[in-house]
């Protein structure tokens, strides 16, 4: 079973991936973790509390913001290989060249389809 992370300070966010995902995770194909506060998920993964398939961050979070969190996240042996997909209203081109140099996998664009969510967890994880 894959783990997907996600790392958004909108309940309601969290609350519509969930609901997007939710034939995978009842199937058994996926794990769903959610985080609210990206800095308890940078705790978790430096203390190997945590491992994951996929991450999908906000960029826009009152504590981090997700393009820091990427970066840490690709400074950590464990996770430096690991894709992440930036989930946000954030789309210039700007951001993007930014997101591209840490290291990010793709970008996923709010508001976003439930279709639009399941395709992108399919593809980077190479789930039919």
């Amino acid at each position: 079973m894959k783990r997907v992370v996600f790392v958004d300070d909108s309940k309601t966010v969290l609350a519509s991936v969930e609901l997007a995902l939710k034939n995978l995770v009842n199937e058994g194909v996926i794990e769903i973790i959610c985080f609210i506060n990206p800095k308890e998920f940078l705790h978790e993964i430096k203390n190997n509390n945590l491992d994951f398939d996929l991450l999908f961050t906000d960029v826009n979070m009152p504590q981090m913001n997700g393009l820091e969190l990427s970066k840490e996240v690709k400074k950590i042996e464990n996770t430096k290989r690991k894709p992440i997909l930036v989930l946000t209203t954030e789309n210039s081109d700007e951001m993007k060249k930014v997101g591209k140099e840490i290291g990010v996998t793709g970008w996923v664009v709010k508001p976003f389809s439930e279709q639009k969510i399941i395709m992108a967890v399919k593809r980077v994880l190479k789930i039919r």
